[in-house]
């Protein structure tokens, strides 16, 4: 027999809700809450793809008073209001229902229980009817023909099923709210008859009818009483739980037709609320990139007569593209001077190129330009003269964005999709049409100028760290790793001693079952699978017991072994025998660099073990030496020229140790009356307040009470009041202009200053403080860089930079060039910026990165 139809009908107030609370903290770049959309796009797929359901319909609630609430008017009062972060997402599942071409029904006055009620009752017989819902309520419409879908759990659930489950028929729900009520909804029913003896008394007789008609014959006095007291509350609370099955709504079977999407519209959809995976599945259902006049370059005479017209222009869009040959990562170029023409050049050919890619008159346009350099150069080519990254532009017009490939850049300004098929033709062309928009974009957003004067030559000598990179000691990791291996056995022999028995250390829920149940150590942070062994928890139990904190050790070695030791010589090149890491530009939002293969910024340096990674970068012969500058406290010196502060900038401009200053004003004691804990805590609070610290978490990262955590945020604003002002003011400004910015103009968006959820507002007003100064410190170093590196190569010397971690630069030096080196670097690093107060930086010299000298 052919399989019967089936209409799966989805209540999409409960899935909408259920998918709001059950994942938290899921956004776009720009603000927008969508963890309810994604929540409910994921089931919806799952029933398509799963299920493939010939007729499919979405009910939702209309947010006005039902008849229920007519009737009762504390009906679902205890219910919270609708978080403004759902309501606003309901309107973004509508858009993606219609995409999906599947019809929405609703009506004012109605819940959406009772659409699904009243389509169910006229069509169930016709077709298989299953419910998409949690709700208990839509148990009442199981029969032979329909069914209720647990999308969380993936199960079905029939009548049998659901029987079995309530110990009555399913149809009587209503009869078993009517007794014990449902507070979820706000419905009494008859007060202190419970779950049990509501089941009891359904199964003896039947209904809620059957029950008050035969109430005499109930054999508990008390329970008697209280059914016949409350006959009435009885009545109506089932009468409230009955779905109405007969919502004036017209719809027909064939309006729920499951047909082919709107591709196009849901991918358009899916890019805007960047779920990148849903939006891939509809990828090729875009309108196709306007198609491009392509020529190919293969004749000396076409080549010269394509040179010229460049040099003509003074202009090269150009964009080198990817070959199949292991070594040789890019083969192809393609370049671009009209919209609307790309030549291609035949990889054997480039050779003639190189006069224009060194020609500092010719303007170069592309994307990742340090990319395209290192190709480059390899083969013998360098590019000089002006050059413009769309790569660099995208990422300073939208820092929040995250990804900076040509697709997502494509889509995001000109909404063109890009597939793994595009060609390097059309992704040329589509450079040259970033490049027009972006130009424009950068000089209306007042960003051309550190765009022009930062980030392009920032990407340049990037490109020359890079390329140079740092020598390793290779022989120090093999004995660190092995000196780890043995000690993490020895531990293991330990660790197992105190356990009383062997088990998998690695093994979380092993642990809590040794930890809390065979040791019977307190438990301090419950979890959905157990108790918590994460690190704050062991630190916590490792004051009273020995096991907690060799577990602690044992875990920081191995992370020590497997990230770093086994790993960093496996990255080093084996042609150069060197690590080449990678700095990214546009990593964060502040501008600050970030690095990977390997993180140059997440090397431990808190355990001796940990700092001997350290050890291990060294100078590149007997010849050279490295040498470290490290700018003093920049961030506060950055925070008293921003704020004014008098006393900040006067301690500053006096040379004081501002710690030491700050924990005189705080404890009010003299500055030979400061000891290291007040120092230390002076510390932490100075740092505390850039990162926005709330009372609570500077009680937590000192240990103390909140009362005196916010004690010390008090005191210290009483002392530094233009600070206080500064914070203040900041926030203000986010508010009202949606963004922040740097001394040199970078910006940060933060569209979540203004969301209605608290802990969203009070991170996002905590960025508001700290970009512009993270954000001011990370221009300060760029512009260091930029101009040291100038500076390194127009006196030819030999000496390089080779590290770039957060406020420190690393240099390979030629050991005649030493004095000359850190005289330029201090110069250039010291006088970078023009702030009210001094900046200082710290200079140390070393056979490695970890024995270093203060010069």
């Amino acid at each position: 027999m052919p399989r019967p139809h089936k209409l799966f009908l989805i209540d999409a107030h409960a899935l909408c809700y259920r998918a709001f609370f059950a994942i938290r903290g899921l956004s776009t770049s720009y603000g927008q809450p969508t963890n309810a959309v994604y929540g409910f796009v994921n089931t919806l797929r799952k029933i398509l793809r799963e299920h493939k359901p010939q007729y499919l319909a979405v009910c939702f609630d209309v947010g006005k008073k039902t008849f229920r609430q007519e009737k009762f008017a504390e009906y679902k009062i205890h219910r919270p209001v609708m978080p403004d972060e759902l309501i606003s997402q309901i309107p973004l599942i509508k858009d993606i229902v219609a995409a999906y071409r599947l019809p929405i029904f609703e009506l004012e006055g109605y819940e959406a229980d009772d659409v699904i009620a009243t389509i169910t009752k006229k069509i169930a017989g016709d077709v298989e009817v299953v419910i998409v819902s949690e709700d208990k309520d839509m148990m009442q419409l199981l029969d032979k023909h329909v069914t209720v879908f647990h999308a969380r759990k993936n199960e079905i659930i029939g009548y049998t099923e659901a029987k079995l489950n309530f110990g009555f028929e399913p149809n009587r729900i209503v009869d078993y709210i009517g007794l014990a009520g449902d507070a979820t909804d706000n419905i009494p029913g008859v007060m202190g008859i419970g779950e049990v003896t509501a089941k009891s008394l359904l199964k003896e007789f039947g209904s809620l009818e059957q029950i008050l008609a035969n109430s005499d014959k109930i054999s508990s006095d008390k329970t008697r009483a209280k059914i016949e007291q409350q006959k009435e509350q009885a009545i109506f609370s089932k009468a409230l739980a009955m779905l109405d099955t007969n919502v004036p709504l017209p719809f027909e079977l064939k309006q729920m037709k499951v047909g082919e999407p709107d591709g196009r519209k849901l991918f358009e959809l899916f890019k805007k609320m960047e779920f990148k995976k849903f939006a891939d599945e509809f990828s090729g259902q875009t309108d196709e990139l306007p198609a491009a006049k392509i020529k190919t370059v293969n004749t000396q005479k076409e080549i010269a007569e394509l040179v010229n017209s460049i040099k003509k222009k003074g202009q090269m869009t150009f964009l080198l593209g990817q070959a199949s040959g292991e070594h040789d990562l890019f083969a192809n170029l393609a370049v671009c001077l009209k919209k609307d023409e790309v030549c291609t050049i035949a990889n054997n050919e480039w050779a003639s190129f190189k006069e224009v890619f060194e020609d500092e008159r010719i303007s170069k346009i592309t994307h990742d330009i340090k990319e395209a350099r290192k190709v480059l150069l390899s083969r013998g080519i360098m590019v000089r003269g002006e050059v413009f990254d769309v790569m660099l532009a995208g990422y300073l017009l939208s820092p929040a964005q995250g990804h900076y490939d040509l697709e997502a850049l494509a889509w995001e300004h000109l909404k063109t999709s890009l597939t793994a098929n595009t060609s390097l033709e059309a992704r040329a062309g589509l450079v040259f049409s970033l490049f027009s928009l972006f130009q424009k974009e950068l000089q209306e957003k007042s960003l051309f100028k550190l765009f022009t004067e930062i980030e392009i030559p920032l990407s340049y000598v990037l490109f020359r760290m890079e390329t140079d990179g740092v020598h390793l000691n290779k022989r120090l990791l093999e004995d660190l790793s092995l000196e780890a291996h043995k000690r993490m056995e020895t531990m293991m022999g330990e660790i197992y001693g105190l356990a009383g028995t062997e088990f998998n250390i690695n093994s979380p829920k092993q642990l809590s079952q040794i930890l809390f149940e065979r040791l019977k150590l307190p438990v301090v942070k419950k979890i959905k699978t157990g108790f918590s062994t994460n690190e704050e928890v062991l630190v916590k139990l490792s004051q009273d017991h020995r096991l907690p904190a060799l577990l602690l050790e044992y875990r920081q070695l191995m992370k020590l072994k497997s990230t770093y030791f086994d790993v960093l010589p496996k990255l080093a090149n084996p042609q150069t025998h060197r690590l080449h890491a990678y700095f990214n530009q546009t990593g964060t939002e502040t501008g600050r660099l970030s690095s990977n293969n390997p993180n140059l910024q997440n090397i431990p340096i808190r355990t001796e073990l940990g700092r001997q990674i350290r050890k291990a970068f060294i100078a590149r012969d007997k010849d050279h030496v490295l040498i470290s500058a490290d700018y003093s406290q920049i961030e506060l010196r950055i925070l008293a020229h921003l704020s004014g502060d008098e006393n900040l900038t006067k301690a500053f401009q006096n040379g004081e140790d501002i710690h030491n200053f700050t924990a005189t004003l705080i404890f009010d004691v003299q500055a030979k009356a400061v000891t290291p804990p007040m120092r230390d805590t002076a510390k932490r609070v100075n740092f505390g307040v850039i990162y926005g610290m709330s009372a609570f978490g500077l009680s937590k990262d000192l240990g103390i009470s909140q009362t005196q955590a916010q004690d010390f945020i008090d005191r210290y604003f009483l002392r530094y009041a233009q600070v206080k002002s500064f914070i203040d003011e900041q926030i203000k400004r986010a508010e009202e202009m949606g963004y922040v910015l740097t001394i040199l103009n970078r910006r940060r968006y933060l569209p979540e200053i203004k969301s209605s959820n608290m802990a969203v507002r009070q991170f996002a007003q905590r960025q508001a403080v700290n970009t512009p100064i993270q954000g001011t410190a990370a221009d300060l170093i760029k512009v260091a860089m930029i101009n040291i590196q100038r500076e390194l190569e127009k006196r030819n010397l030999q000496s390089r930079m080779i590290i770039s971690v957060h406020d420190e630069l690393v240099f390979d030096v030629l050991k005649k060039e030493k004095a000359a080196v850190i005289e330029l670097v201090r110069d250039k690093m010291e006088n970078t910026l023009e702030l009210s107060v001094p900046v200082k930086v710290s200079i140390k010299v070393g056979g490695n990165w970890l024995e270093m000298e203060k010069v």
